[in-house]
């Protein structure tokens, strides 16, 4: 497509996971299970924390914000890639495809700043723990959310705007979803420009909130080790396994798909990584913190007893 026809530009073709026929109906059943548990364990997440009075902290407070985003950035990219599996073409329009990029890069940069508020948060209750309840008031953590959605915002309009103010020399994106690096290699103009701030902005996404992780983590380690009861020790760690796990997979998936060397890249290992924290990830963040959270599992049960004593009596009353 040439420079004239670029205003003429109305939708992408996406190349998608496979290419091979007899694969295209065991992969959208492994990735509609998949998004499904994704989706009613993380709405499950955000009404429990809701609902449940036990779970009126600001860890939970933070772990509902998790499951939204969560929930935000798999199904801002799951429905789509599920339908391209049982269509013929796999087209998205020109503003479906900058809609998707900006939610997608939205949500992603949300997950980092929840987790580095989790971090701090679990660093204050476990170092400080006098000062919990003043130190992550409700009023700050609110601020905290909404500092946090609102840079978030900022980010994502910033990089798809600049990406869909210029021409576009070509159609065929090079991976299942509209992703900022594969929409670059599209551009008719020069992207030095676009290229550094999006790579600023990764930067310092990255590295600011894992820092924080890193940080919190720590003091919480030193903290820990200085306690003089076992008991202590192994009640402060399981505090914050369940979100330590949730950090190492998140930033780890993240850290081997954006800063792995260009020379060393590939299609296929982009698309494994990608499908890892859009799908995956968002499946297995509900599932860590029901198993392995104690909090979490007796506000499951509280909840199923209440549903079961509400059956128990309608049907006497039958």
């Amino acid at each position: 497509m040439d420079k004239q026809n670029t205003t003429a530009l109305n939708e992408f073709v996406l190349m998608g996971i496979t290419d091979r026929p007899e694969l295209q109906a065991p992969l959208f059943g492994l990735f509609l299970i998949i998004y499904s548990i994704s989706t009613v364990g993380n709405v499950g997440m955000v009404i429990l924390t809701k609902v449940d009075t036990k779970l009126q902290t600001p860890m939970y407070f933070f772990l509902r914000h998790l499951a939204l985003t969560d929930l935000g950035y798999s199904t801002t990219v799951g429905p789509k890639m599920l339908v391209n599996f049982v269509v013929a073409k796999n087209t998205i329009s020109y503003y479906s495809c900058a809609i998707q990029l900006t939610f997608f890069v939205m949500f992603i940069t949300s997950e980092l700043f929840i987790l580095s508020a989790m971090s701090y948060d679990r660093y204050v209750a476990i170092c400080n723990p006098l000062l919990y309840m003043v130190v992550m008031s409700q009023k700050v953590c609110g601020v905290l959310v909404v500092i946090n959605y609102l840079y978030s915002t900022f980010v994502s309009l910033l990089v798809a705007i600049n990406i869909f103010n210029l021409p576009f020399c070509g159609y065929i994106i090079r991976h299942f979803y509209c992703d900022g690096l594969p929409l670059l290699s599209l551009l008719c103009s020069k992207t030095h420009e676009i290229e550094l701030i999006i790579l600023i902005l990764a930067t310092f996404d990255l590295i600011s909130s894992l820092l924080l992780v890193l940080v919190s983590y720590l003091l919480i380690l030193v903290t820990i080790l200085r306690m003089n009861s076992a008991e202590g020790r192994r009640k402060a760690f399981s505090t914050c396994a369940s979100h330590l796990m949730v950090v190492v997979v998140f930033y780890g998936t993240l850290i081997f798909m954006y800063v792995q060397p260009n020379f060393s890249r590939s299609f296929d290992t982009d698309k494994m990584a990608s499908i890892f924290y859009t799908l995956v990830i968002p499946m297995l963040n509900p599932l860590i913190y029901s198993l392995r959270n104690r909090d979490v599992k007796y506000a499951l049960y509280r909840i199923w007893g209440k549903i079961c004593n509400k059956h128990s009596q309608s049907s006497l009353y039958d």
